[in-house]
């Protein structure tokens, strides 16, 4: 009896070349969008920093809410002039991560506050006065007179599968949704947006208002880690493939 070299295997490799290649595309693509995003993201960032330095905008024209963008606004720093709309407030719940050692901020488990505003020109805007925990809720009494307020626009806040429902008749929402707050509070014909007043004084007075730096703080900017994955992923799948190959192709001995 002898000895024969058995013919190498050669296992078909081009369906899974063809699709190791797919996938290696995709992961790229996706890991280029997440850097294009990620430049985005930080000249927003930048453009935010130099707005809270600036002189604000003065809010867009009541007359054209109807046909504007919230998106295109949403912090956008601006000024709005009136006096505020004597009657409730309604709470937003929120929780508020607590601050680096040292910090001087309110956290915890609370609420925004949410009063009507009326502007000089008779429109209605909603003011998110600011953050104020929830064991002080009850505390709060609206705001009352006229007043310059200097803040962030903001678009309606989106809701997921997971947000509980909102119970407008007490005036207690789960969203920062302008449009379903003004109705609660009797001001249908408010504005698609709201302003986000900035902070007042030492930030420990509920209701505390937005710092820009919590502001830019709450805003997700995990661009750079995302890209960093989908890249390696695609280097992974090119190093399992190429180990499969080099596998597949080494001869086998039979006796």
């Amino acid at each position: 009896m002898s000895e024969q070299a058995s013919l190498p295997v050669q296992p078909k490799l081009l369906l899974p070349g063809i699709m190791m290649l797919a996938g290696v595309i995709v992961l790229l693509t996706l890991g280029v969008w997440q850097m294009q995003r990620w430049a985005e993201k930080g000249f927003f960032l930048d453009k935010l920093r130099t707005q809270a330095t600036a002189a604000p905008a003065a809010l867009p024209a009541s007359t054209t809410w109807a046909t504007l963008d919230p998106v295109k606004l949403d912090l956008t720093r601006a000024e709005a002039k009136g006096v505020f709309v004597d009657g409730p407030i309604a709470g937003v719940r929120t929780t508020i991560a607590a601050g680096p050692p040292g910090s001087r901020q309110l956290s915890g488990f609370g609420r925004w506050v949410f009063q009507g505003f009326r502007l000089e020109d008779g429109a209605t805007i909603l003011i998110n006065r600011g953050f104020v925990p929830e064991s002080r809720f009850a505390t709060i009494a609206p705001a009352t007179g006229a007043a310059t307020i200097t803040g962030y626009l903001r678009a309606p806040e989106t809701r997921n599968s997971f947000t509980p429902a909102d119970l407008p008749q007490q005036r207690e929402f789960y969203t920062r949704d302008p449009a379903g707050i003004a109705a609660a509070l009797g001001l249908p014909a408010a504005a698609p947006f709201y302003l986000e007043a900035e902070r007042q004084g030492d930030g420990l007075t509920p209701p505390a208002g937005v710092d820009v730096k919590e502001l830019i703080a709450r805003i997700p900017d995990n661009h750079l880690q995302y890209a960093l994955t989908w890249f390696g992923l695609a280097a992974t799948l090119i190093g399992v493939f190429g180990t499969y190959a080099w596998q597949a192709r080494r001869p086998t001995q039979s006796a």
